[in-house]
């Protein structure tokens, strides 16, 4: 442990150096902090004290990444507020099933195709369905997105994923670990989760009054120590129920949107965001050992394109359906393609199942693959509407579309 502060240090330097490159080139940051972490790691080399190995300080580097998804979901939270929650329910439960039913049925399809066993398709077809919090809350904060009309589809899928998360591991654990998975069980795993979710909700946005008065402090130090007591309990609290601890800081997020202290909050959490979330895409870049990775390269090939199409199609239904121009639809299915964190929970689920050896390296791939193209493909959205809309004629629909209820809005005006 004698170098560990300088070993931090130096993640640090390379954290930033990523980020002056991606800067430089205006890109998105997200796949430069990546590839760092990949490039360095536990096959990586020593120089004197400087060890690019990374070994004593790796649980450290990990634990700042778990704070930085924290951070990155609670701002996204702040942003928004349960009140613009609420009035997208039906669209938000609509676009969520939508979106997971169309990229689970693909990814099922390629398991099948790829001629896997069913454990092994089930263990796929997760990891090709359920979307990365981290990079969902990065890519909305990096392209100022957040007051979009689209963003209230994005969040409502992104918690609406969870739910659905917590069946499938439920299900998923007993077929793989056990070899049975009782109904009961998963219903009441789903039950609480679903429970605890709109329960903090809904007690939350009675409270905001009392936490007006609560967080009525002078003192910097304090009010930042109170706010930041509350997240990491509320975290940890709902991860000890399997509610992802990230969808817990998104939580409370959206329950203190509603105070009048909001942009108070937000003044102080910035820098954390920035900082630990940053040191959270540098953390899963050391967790891929690119020497492992070409065995799977055509199949992480082939779902990335199977995600792409799912992501496009799910977006512009579900936007679609919500009544939603076809660019802030295509804004949906591109702002969630990112795949991270989720996927990773899965495939070390069917690693100690002792399924097939092949499922790392091709998570692994398949999730770099996304997390530099998903925000990548999101900054450029327009192009992307622009090149799609040749060939389907979205905008012309979307046209028609308001031009045929605009007599009947007039009608029921008059």
């Amino acid at each position: 442990m004698d170098h560990i502060v300088l070993e931090i240090g130096l993640a640090v330097a390379l954290i930033a150096a990523a980020g002056l490159i991606s800067a430089k080139l205006r890109l998105s940051v997200i796949p430069f902090y990546i590839i760092i972490g990949m490039v360095v790691g536990p096959h990586a080399m020593e120089l004197g004290h400087l060890d690019f190995r990374f070994i004593e300080s790796a649980p450290f580097i990990d634990f700042m990444g778990r704070i930085g998804v924290l951070f990155l979901l609670f701002y996204l939270g702040l942003e928004f507020s349960v009140s613009r929650l609420i009035k997208s329910g039906k669209s938000i439960v609509m676009g969520g099933a939508i979106y997971i039913g169309i990229n689970f049925s693909l990814g099922v399809l390629f398991g099948i195709v790829s001629s896997f066993p069913l454990p092994e398709i089930l263990v796929i077809a997760g990891i090709t369905t359920f979307s990365s919090s981290a990079i969902v809350a990065k890519v909305l904060v990096d392209l100022k997105r957040t007051a979009n009309p689209e963003t209230e589809m994005v969040l409502g899928i992104t918690m609406f994923e969870d739910v659905v998360l917590a069946l499938y591991i439920s299900v998923l654990s007993g077929l793989i670990l056990s070899g049975s998975s009782t109904i009961g069980g998963v219903l009441i795993s789903t039950a609480i989760s679903l429970g605890y979710m709109l329960l903090l909700l809904f007690v939350g946005r009675k409270l905001v009054p009392l936490l007006n008065r609560v967080l009525n402090i002078r003192s910097n130090e304090l009010f930042i120590l109170v706010i930041f007591a509350g997240l990491f309990l509320i975290a940890g609290f709902s991860e000890t129920i399997h509610v992802a601890e990230a969808i817990g800081a998104l939580l409370l997020g959206l329950v203190l949107a509603e105070t009048e202290h909001v942009k108070r909050i937000e003044k102080f959490v910035i820098p954390f965001r920035d900082f630990f979330g940053a040191a959270f895409f540098f953390s899963f870049g050391l967790s891929i050992d690119p020497m492992q990775l070409g065995g799977a390269v055509w199949y992480s090939l082939a779902a990335v394109i199977l995600t792409l199409i799912g992501n496009i199609t799910a977006g512009m239904i579900a936007g679609r359906k919500a009544g939603l121009s076809p660019k802030a639809s295509i804004n949906i299915g591109l702002t969630i393609m990112g795949r991270g964190e989720f996927s990773i929970i899965l495939v070390n689920l069917g690693k100690a199942g002792g399924l097939m050896a092949i499922l790392q390296p091709f998570a692994a791939l398949y999730v770099l693959i996304l997390a530099i193209l998903g925000p990548l493909m999101a900054k450029e959205s327009k192009w992307v509407l622009k090149m799609l809309d040749k060939v389907f004629k979205f905008e012309h629909r979307y046209r028609k579309r308001l031009a045929q209820n605009k007599p009947l809005q007039e009608e029921t005006s008059s």
